[in-house]
């Protein structure tokens, strides 16, 4: 059993920076890919960042050059930097741990979710 808790949400204006901290607990984390995703309002959860044990990275187009996710496998835990963030990035934003050792783009990969942190940005 792995749980993960999101913290760092908030409200933000269009061009402020936000970092995201999901901490996992259970598992063996260093192990696993990890992911970060969001879900707007009336949309479907679309995938945002991943990144392996070792540090791969995957970035969705929208978010390229601006998010940048990252890992401490001493701490447990993943980041999700965002940087000059736009009204469109408003969502409820999820990690994921995916322990077949799968990981990517695919959000079905992973298994385990946390309860999400809400980002809401003004123009």
């Amino acid at each position: 059993q792995v749980t993960l808790v999101e913290s760092g949400g908030g409200s933000v204006h269009a061009g402020d920076s936000l970092r995201l901290s999901c901490a996992a607990s259970g598992g063996t984390f260093s192990r696993y890919p990890m992911a970060w995703s969001r879900q707007a309002p009336g949309e479907e959860r679309e995938f945002v960042a991943s990144i392996t044990w070792s540090g791969f990275t995957r970035t969705a187009g929208s978010v390229k050059g601006r998010f940048t996710i990252s890992r401490d496998n001493a701490k447990n835990t993943i980041y999700l930097q965002m940087n000059s963030l736009k009204p469109e990035d408003t969502a409820v934003y999820y990690c994921a741990a995916d322990i077949h050792g799968v990981g990517g783009t695919a959000l079905a990969a992973y298994d385990y979710w946390g309860q999400g942190t809400q980002v809401t940005v003004s123009s």
